[in-house]
């Protein structure tokens, strides 16, 4: 047995433990065994079903084998209702005084029910207890916790109902709910029915009579076959066959419904079940004696994902075409400046056909996506291979080399941060490699805080003397210019660094698609350097 200070110091040390590392540590603390820990992990993973379905939350205790204290292995929140516990209370440590329903159920080794003084929005919280029991003993404690007024509501409701939840609630400390943690969120409207092994409708919710109602059955199904029904139940019959709930979408006329079924194993502890639970705790063929029925009418949802997909179709047929359309400007372009004969209206037509080229590598992006989201990094590789192939003589070795992870950025600034892209690469090797047939061009992009650093740093000749960097340059660093303080909101610097580095910092777009840092704001640039600002 463990010292109550060692016991103490591991519970400090896990105020902030996650479900499988707060196993970890009971598991150390208490010894358990390869048996033990597969139970306990068994209920943790069942924990979301019945956290839905008894519209509570539904923790899980380890106490320590002197029983001096407890702490949170695990929990789970329901979707039906809103939580009692607004934090995570994984890891938490329990003293008899703050849960004496806690401590009192595992000195008597059976439920214990009681109402705590903490209240959950202005109600008290009744918390009922119930031993995880192993051949040595009680191995932990699962807990549910529920507003005092969904606890009286829940009172109300039909015996038969109630029953059902509780064999569920047994099954779940038994581990022997199979399948819970392939079925989808409860929702708070959902339809439920409780029907035997017979196919005998036992119980059935207001909403499910309406939703049955819609469906053409004017008259109650309670006590009815559902094997007369004319709707498709399969899953009610899959799960008492397997003996493993079972989820189904199901089309019936115009609407659509996710149904879910949880087999009830035969409990001798209900007066309406027979007694072969003790038979499937053995490890013996168990009798299925029921199901809960739980259905969901996702009509709507899928009506508008159905809209979503139709216009996102829409939105990258837009994208694919525009695309087109600057590639066949680009192209006609390219046939102007093959016949002109003055080499400066050929290098300006050139140089507009890789800014718009640039714009059609975005818009081409999002031609494969249905998100509005571009892979910036994979768009700069695009325009490297575009620059490489339309700008450089062969003849000279130039070499581009990336920096830095991934960045995803929604269209309008990756537009923006394209056509800086372009600009920049090919300010670099027009002008940083003019009289030299090799160099180096480097490319980062990084995050950092709230915002992004690209920088783009050549080997070359380097700044001018004198060069003025606040009104001196190409139109192309005059687009730049334009581009990261007007659309990027952001700043552009060069420095003078064995080459030329510029750095454009901006911020990120939040949710609502402005921007975090207020215009003018400085976003550092990396660590230890400098750049003066243009």
């Amino acid at each position: 047995m463990l010292a109550a200070e060692s016991h103490s110091d591991l519970f400090a040390f896990n105020e902030e433990a996650s479900e499988g590392n707060a196993m970890d540590q009971y598991r150390a603390v208490r010894g358990l065994s390869d048996s033990e820990q597969a139970l306990l992990r068994k209920v943790l993973l069942d924990l979301p079903l019945l956290a839905d379905l008894s519209r509570s939350d539904v923790l899980l205790y380890g106490v320590t084998e002197d029983e001096a204290a407890a702490f949170v292995v695990g929990e789970a929140k329901p979707h039906t209702v809103p939580p009692v516990h607004a934090e995570n209370r994984v890891g938490q440590r329990v003293l008899r005084s703050h849960e004496p329903v806690i401590f009192r159920c595992v000195a008597r080794r059976r439920p214990v029910q009681g109402v705590t003084t903490v209240s959950s929005r202005g109600a008290p919280i009744v918390q009922s207890a119930w031993p995880v029991r192993s051949e040595r003993g009680v191995i932990g404690v699962l807990s549910v916790h529920t507003n005092f007024l969904e606890h009286e509501r829940q009172r109300r409701k039909s015996a038969v109902y109630r029953n059902a939840i509780a064999q569920v609630r047994q099954m779940v400390i038994a581990g022997c709910l199979d399948g819970a943690v392939n079925l989808s969120a409860l929702g708070e409207h959902d339809a439920s029915l409780i029907v035997d092994g017979t196919g005998i409708v036992l119980y059935i919710s207001s909403i499910a009579e309406n939703l049955y109602r819609k469906l053409g059955y004017a008259d109650s199904l309670l006590a009815r076959r559902i094997q007369e029904l004319k709707t498709n139940e399969s899953v009610f019959f899959k799960a008492m066959e397997a003996g493993v709930c079972a989820e189904e979408v199901v089309q019936e006329g115009d609407y659509t419904l996710v149904k879910r079924a949880i087999p009830l194993i035969a409990n001798s502890r209900s007066g309406w079940l027979n007694n072969q639970w003790v038979a499937r705790v053995k490890g013996l063929p168990a009798e299925m004696d029921g199901a809960v029925i739980v259905i969901q009418d996702v009509t709507e949802e899928r009506h508008k994902e159905q809209e979503l997909r139709i216009k996102s179709t829409m939105i990258q047929e837009i994208h694919h075409r525009v695309k087109n359309n600057l590639q066949t400007i680009a192209a006609l372009l390219r046939l102007q400046a093959r016949r002109t004969t003055s080499p400066d209206v050929a290098d300006l037509l050139q140089q507009t056909i890789h800014r718009i080229l640039s714009i059609a590598v975005v818009h081409e992006f999002l031609s494969y996506d249905e998100s509005s989201i571009v892979n910036l990094r994979e768009v700069m590789q695009r325009i490297v291979n575009e620059v490489t192939q339309g700008i450089l003589d062969p003849v000279k070795r130039f070499r581009f080399a990336f920096e830095g992870e991934d960045v995803l950025l929604p269209a309008q600034q990756a537009t923006s941060c394209a056509l800086i892209v372009n600009e920049l690469l090919q300010n670099a090797v027009e002008h940083g490699f003019a009289n030299r047939s090799e160099g180096l061009v480097r490319i980062r992009l990084a995050e950092e805080g709230e915002g992004y650093v690209l920088e783009i740093a050549d080997d070359g000749e380097g700044l001018s003397p004198g060069f003025d960097t606040n009104h001196d340059g190409s139109l192309g660093l005059q687009i730049v210019r334009t581009l990261v303080k007007d659309d990027l909101r952001g700043r552009f610097q060069l420095a003078d660094d064995g080459g030329v580095r510029a750095i454009v910092s901006f911020p990120k777009l939040g949710v609502d698609g402005r921007y975090r840092a207020p215009q003018g704001e400085a976003i550092p640039v990396a660590k230890g350097e400098e750049a003066t600002s243009r």
